[in-house]
């Protein structure tokens, strides 16, 4: 019952979301350019994540999918918000990432410490939450991680 109330309201504020906040572009890539580029880049991740996942690409949110890639977290609600609680950690201060933390520790108190280590992990990364990964799709993936100490 949380996780549904949790994604009603995601559902909610998607759209005022994007209108307000995402002012960058969609990517205008496929799923199969993703998977297109070598095994070992950003983007074959990309791709096969959201295969994996049976994920459509969402214009302008692009980059939340790759903050799922590269920091190996997965998409269940708990998942949702332990991202919030790591970008949060790394600098992302949005209404959004408040937003999943405060649903995070209305909803689901017993989880605090996993919650409170993740943010540790995110604030021990150095600041990638904001970088334009469109123009890192060909890197290879753990080159990026390694780099920003994405754990």
């Amino acid at each position: 019952m949380k996780d549904l109330l949790i994604l009603s309201i995601y559902k909610i504020i998607k759209k005022p979301y994007l209108l307000m906040f995402k002012k960058n572009p969609a990517w205008d890539l496929t799923i199969q350019d993703y998977l297109n580029y070598s095994e070992d880049s950003l983007g074959f991740h990309l791709g096969n994540f959201l295969v994996q996942s049976n994920l459509e690409i969402q214009p302008q949110l692009e980059d939340h999918d790759i903050h799922h890639v590269l920091t190996n977290i997965g998409i269940t609600v708990l998942d949702e918000i332990d991202m919030q609680f790591y970008l949060w950690g790394n600098g992302r201060k949005t209404p959004s990432s408040f937003t999943g933390i405060l649903a995070g520790l209305l909803f689901y108190p017993l989880h605090f410490k996993r919650f409170n280590s993740i943010y540790k992990k995110g604030k021990q990364a150095h600041r990638f939450y904001d970088l334009d990964f469109s123009k890192m799709l060909s890197q290879p993936i753990q080159t990026i991680q390694f780099a920003f100490n994405i754990k």
